[in-house]
């Protein structure tokens, strides 16, 4: 059987081994919203598309950068709708180009020894506040690209409250940051360019775009917003 565009359609179990998952997960994506249904066929057999298959990979993708299921619900309903298989591969390229290191359980005792102190557990209730960490059991799931950070934001005299807010803010802006980004770099590369192409133009851009533009232009406007509240008191 083929789709509208002559591609073959697939069934669940020729998508599953396509992707390397088992049916049952396929099942649960579907029954999740993270896969749309298939089109059903004769004898009400459903048949998958290349889409379906392209966004199994970036779903994948997304749970090996350490993403829960949940938060991967989230970041797929900001996507555009009717993405194609090339659009998904390439959101999938840039993905795995800048995302940070993926999470990693780790002990309470070599978190302690990372962090070059003991953390009592109102410092590990903290830092799990601040998304540095899941659980505050043993062992812990560690965010090892946050942790400089958070064992910093340990000894400031704000509310946890306080650091929640500015956190969902961070993720709001950057988010829409990276929406931009992705759609110029769709843009630059235009349809025909290769997965590969994407992840070459994307790892370049990464330390010019991410480090130099947003960290520079981020500080900036974080002093003038500083001086201007300074004034005004």
């Amino acid at each position: 059987m083929t789709t509208d565009t002559e591609e073959p359609a697939l069934t669940v179990d020729e998508l599953a081994a396509r992707a390397g998952v088992t049916v049952r997960t396929v099942r649960f994506y579907s029954a999740r919203g993270l896969l749309p249904p298939p089109v059903i066929g004769p004898r009400r057999v459903g048949h998958y598309s290349q889409e379906h298959l392209a966004r199994l990979a970036l779903i994948e993708e997304l749970q090996h950068q350490g993403m829960t299921l949940a938060a991967i619900e989230r970041h797929l309903t900001q996507l555009p709708p009717g993405l194609s298989a090339h659009d998904l591969a390439i959101h999938r390229a840039v993905v795995a180009s800048w995302a940070p290191d993926a999470m990693e359980d780790v002990t309470r005792e070599e978190l302690d020894r990372r962090a070059g102190r003991p953390l009592r557990d109102a410092d590990l209730e903290r830092l799990a506040a601040m998304g540095v960490v899941e659980g505050t059991g043993d062992p812990v799931r560690l965010d090892p690209g946050l942790l400089k950070l958070g064992l910093e934001l340990l000894d400031v005299p704000i509310a946890d409250e306080t650091i929640l807010a500015a956190r969902t803010v961070l993720l709001e802006h950057s988010r829409a940051a990276a929406h931009a980004l992705s759609g110029l770099l769709r843009n630059a590369v235009g349809e025909q360019e290769s997965v590969a192409a994407v992840k070459s133009l994307s790892a370049h851009m990464q330390p010019l775009v991410v480090v130099q533009a947003l960290l520079t232009a981020f500080q900036r406007s974080l002093k003038d917003e500083l001086r201007e509240w300074l004034k005004e008191s």
